[in-house]
């Protein structure tokens, strides 16, 4: 059983690498939970993520074992760590990534000088690959979470958070392997017995309620989910017993919750965080996390900041079209000259502004003197979007709201 005086010795070793990452007030979560909400911010941690202290530790740790070279398996941060980590050690490193795993998690492990292998569907996938990779050449594995350096390593980001919040009452941290919850819960637990642990994991990964349950690691089979950093399938050995030990809840959070929160710490937090490391606010914004029957500091554990570009502009917009600042419509016009500037006009004397607009004359139950279009606007919150749409409507125009948006509701055109 890993304690807190490994963590203190490993700590010398991580800080060498990694660095002291701030800690920032959250207004608008203090303003929800009507106690004080500060945010640890590992998304801007080196490599973009906690996953460095680990790192440095089990590097520090294997000293000239790790001569023949590192193999690690990951879906992209404890990738990157233990490349950067290597390169400094002038360790070769080898990595196995899932087939749909982030791009820019990818190239940024690649420029940090690994080897990187893509391939299999989940982080269990590559992690049973590098296994036999390591056995059949001699190349040390560094396990994404399951492993004492590790574990030690994480732990360190709970020294920080007891010496920095004097008034700390209640930690929420995310759920993957288990790694940085047991690390971040033992350094917290062994100093400040006090705290309140919450560990959050994504609902389409959610392991460890059942194996919390019997008392063994448990494996589910997963669907996709926004925090592939902590989609992992089964709790480590190591780090269920620590996490039955030190954690006081765990709970889990939804694909649409962990959405908002990347756009809210986006919008609001100008915080760039990726979905296993928004979880915690998820948590929040889902009620899960309870004001603290003590005065004092909730924090909530940004875990990382490695987002593909893409996927995050996809959230930014869903966000949009839910809370009405992006509407898209399906309009029905007679096919005649004219028709489609007649409807872009009144829309545009309405205030919306056009992003996209296009014909669709295939699928849909359409009389053979009409045509469809598709309509993307934006517009400038929920009540000038019901503004533009009876503003078509009294126009003349059968115009339907596409999916879903705050006061309007989906109402979207019948398939042929």
């Amino acid at each position: 059983m890993i304690e807190l005086s490994d963590i203190e010795r490993v700590r010398p070793v991580v800080e060498r690498i990694s660095v002291r990452t701030p800690i920032f007030n959250s207004r608008i979560l203090t303003e929800s939970l009507g106690s004080l909400v500060v945010f640890k911010a590992e998304n801007v941690q080196r490599t973009g993520s906690f996953k460095i202290r680990g790192a440095a530790a089990k590097l520090a740790a294997l000293g000239d074992r790790a001569r023949a070279g590192v193999v690690v398996a990951s879906a992209g941060n404890h990738a990157q760590a233990v490349a950067f980590a290597a390169r400094e050690a002038g360790v070769p490193c080898e990595v196995y990534m899932p087939v749909d795993a982030s791009i820019t998690k990818a190239e940024a492990t690649i420029g940090y000088g690994a080897e990187v292998h893509l391939g299999g569907t989940s982080l269990h996938d590559c992690l049973e690959h590098a296994v036999a990779v390591a056995a059949q050449t001699g190349k040390v594995l560094v396990h994404p979470y399951d492993d004492e350096a590790i574990i030690s390593g994480q732990g360190t980001l709970g020294l920080e958070l007891v010496e920095d919040v004097p008034d700390l009452v209640t930690v929420v941290v995310p759920l993957g392997g288990g790694g940085l919850t047991a690390g971040v819960a033992l350094a917290v637990k062994s100093l400040r017995p006090e705290v309140h642990v919450i560990a959050v994991q994504a609902a389409n990964y959610a392991a460890w309620p059942e194996s919390l349950a019997v008392h063994e690691p448990l494996e589910v089979q997963g669907t996709p989910t926004l925090a592939d950093g902590i989609a992992v399938r089964r709790p480590g050995d190591l780090t269920l017993p620590l996490v039955e030990r030190y954690v006081d809840e765990v709970v889990t959070v939804g694909e649409d919750s962990i959405a908002d929160a990347m756009v809210l710490l986006l919008e609001r937090g100008k915080l760039v965080v990726e979905g296993a490391g928004a979880v915690g606010v998820a948590a929040m914004l889902a009620g899960h996390v309870n004001r603290p029957v003590r005065n004092g500091s909730t924090v909530i554990v940004l875990s990382g900041g490695n987002v593909d570009t893409g996927l995050l502009g996809r959230a930014i917009r869903r966000h949009e079209t839910n809370v009405g600042r992006r509407l898209v419509l399906f309009a029905r016009i007679p096919d005649r000259p004219g028709s489609l500037a007649r409807l872009l006009t009144v829309i545009g004397e309405a205030g919306g502004n056009l992003v996209t607009v296009e014909h669709l004359r295939d699928g849909f139950e359409l009389h053979v003197r009409e045509t469809a279009v598709h309509v993307v606007l934006e517009t400038r919150n929920p009540h000038h979007a019901r503004e533009v749409l009876d503003v078509a409507r009294h126009a003349g125009f059968e115009v339907q709201v596409v999916g879903h948006a705050v006061g309007l509701g989906p109402d979207g055109p019948a398939a042929a």
